[in-house]
Parts: C-alpha cells; sequence; structure tokens
C-alpha cells in the first residue's frame, strides 16, 4: 500500500513538473518576465516540488506547503514572501489549465515595506563626467526615464521618436515615456555612432543582455567608488519627480505600475528624506549630540 501512494505521489510530481516547464514558457512568452525573474520561479518551484506532499482527492490535487514552509522557514521574510507567490502563481496557472488543485499552509506572511535608496543626482552626475558612450546611454536612459532593466534591454530602435519613447513592461503592456531634449540628443549621437540594426543595445546580431547591461553600472560607478543598482537609478528617477511635485498618478504611469499603491512607497521616501533634511538643517539639531 505504501509502496502504491508513493508510486502515484512520485507520477504526480512528475505531471507537475511538465506542467512547470509550460508555465515558465508562458510567463517569458506571454507574460514578458526578465530572464532572473523566470530562474527565480523556477529554481522556487523545483525546491518546492521536491519538498511538498501531494496526494489526490475528488479529483483535486492536495499540495501540502507544509514540509516546504518548514524547509525555508530560516530565510529572511522577503525571500519566503517570493518564493511563495512563485508558487501561487504556479498554482493559478493549473487551475486555468484543468489541473485543479488546492493549496494547503499557504498563509501569507508580513513583509515589512522597505524604503528604497535613490543614488543623488550629485553622484549620478559625477559617474557621467567619466563615462563612455555606451555607459553614459544606459544610465541616462534609466535616471531620466526611469525604467526597468529589463525594459531598457527590450528597447528597438523603431520604438524611439524625437521626443517619446515607447516601452514594453510587465505584462506586455507598453506606455509611451517621453524624453528630454538632452537624452533625445545623446541618443541620437549613440545611434549615429554605433549604427545598431534592431535594438538600442546589441551584441552579435541581437539585443544586450540584463546582466550585460548590469555590469556596465556597476563598471561605471565603480569609478567613483560607489556600488550602484539599475533599480536604484529607477528609485531616484521616481523619488525626483515626486520631490518636484510630480503628481502621484502621472509618476505611477511613467513608472509603469498596475497600482499607485506601489507608487505610494516613494512619497513616503521623499517624506523621510526631508525630515532627515530637516534634522540636519535645524539649529538645534545638535543639541542632544
Amino acid at each position: 500500500m505504501q509502496t502504491t501512494i508513493k508510486i502515484l505521489r512520485n507520477s504526480l510530481k512528475k505531471l507537475l513538473q511538465k506542467y512547470k516547464r509550460a508555465y515558465l514558457e508562458h510567463l517569458e512568452e506571454i507574460q514578458g518576465y526578465s530572464d532572473l525573474t523566470i530562474k527565480s520561479y523556477d529554481e522556487s518551484i523545483d525546491e518546492c516540488l521536491r519538498t511538498i506532499e501531494v496526494e489526490k482527492a475528488d479529483n483535486i490535487l492536495q499540495l501540502n506547503l507544509m514540509p516546504y514552509r518548514i524547509k525555508i522557514a530560516d530565510l529572511n521574510a522577503k525571500t519566503i514572501s517570493k518564493k511563495l507567490s512563485a508558487i501561487r502563481g504556479f498554482s493559478n496557472y493549473l487551475n486555468e489549465h484543468g489541473i485543479k488543485n488546492r493549496l494547503k499552509a499557504d498563509e501569507s506572511i508580513k513583509v515589512a515595506k522597505t524604503l528604497p535608496k535613490p543614488i543623488s543626482h550629485q553622484h549620478i552626475v559625477e559617474a557621467l563626467k567619466v563615462a563612455e558612450l555606451e555607459e553614459k546611454v544606459v544610465v541616462v536612459m534609466l535616471y531620466t526615464l526611469g525604467l526597468r532593466i529589463s525594459e531598457l534591454s527590450n528597447i528597438k530602435l523603431e520604438d524611439i521618436s524625437s521626443s517619446w519613447i515607447r516601452i514594453t513592461g510587465k505584462g506586455n503592456k507598453q506606455r509611451d515615456v517621453p524624453l528630454l531634449e538632452t537624452t533625445s540628443q545623446l541618443l541620437r549621437h549613440y545611434i549615429e555612432t554605433n549604427a545598431p540594426k534592431k535594438f538600442l543595445f546589441e551584441k552579435n546580431r541581437g539585443k544586450l543582455s540584463e546582466n550585460s547591461l548590469r555590469y556596465i553600472i556597476t563598471k561605471l560607478f565603480k569609478k567613483v567608488s560607489l556600488k550602484v543598482t539599475p533599480h536604484q537609478l529607477r528609485h531616484s528617477y521616481a523619488t525626483s519627480l515626486l520631490n518636484g511635485g510630480a503628481p502621484i498618478a502621472d509618476v505611477s504611469e511613467l513608472l509603469g505600475h498596475s497600482s499607485m499603491a506601489t507608487t505610494q512607497i516613494y512619497t513616503k521616501l521623499g517624506s523621510a528624506l526631508k525630515q532627515e533634511n530637516y534634522n540636519k538643517a535645524h539649529p538645534l539639531s545638535g543639541l542632544n549630540s
């Protein structure tokens, strides 16, 4: 009897592995997820399928996550939340494709919202002064357009006009973002100099990978003794706009956020920066130091 149950469970897990591959293809081709996100989902689902208990009752798969929850319990809350999100997405995909299932021990965990850490305008300008042409274009595009690194990698020449650029974001949703005149001039100079064929950033006739673009940013800011990520430049863009008085609805649209609630974290950051500046500037700020 135990042997039969074990064989059944193994069979069910093989079925889930088959659908996992289809799910990852769906994320890439339909949802437009980045290579890095897909790799993270792949690893989380694989790890989960090796650990969870799978049973079938009333033609519904019961996926007991408790063994997996125990396995990952020592990780930080944000990492656990991301892993569980990947599992839930996979479960929803299965249900939509006729593999009815129910997750057990699927309780959410609270994750504290952390404020992003933008790079100061002064530091960005300092880096741009020592940047080569490609490095300069990469940083300026992220900082003046608020792009995700995956969006930057996917920009095609046909997406660029003299004053606007069409960005394809998460879920293949498109948005038009205005170009500053200085950014537009820089782009024209870069395109004339490098003569790309299809994508703005190319290598071996294909688009430059996200990792290659990350390396360009890392290498540039290392010249000025800073460690900077592409997402920090996106944070800097959003924070600068909000601190300059731009309406949150407009900033949310420019960033490609599906909800203004996602954008509101930047307003908290702006308040935190104002408080920090106030503490430094007030004549009584050093009273108790």
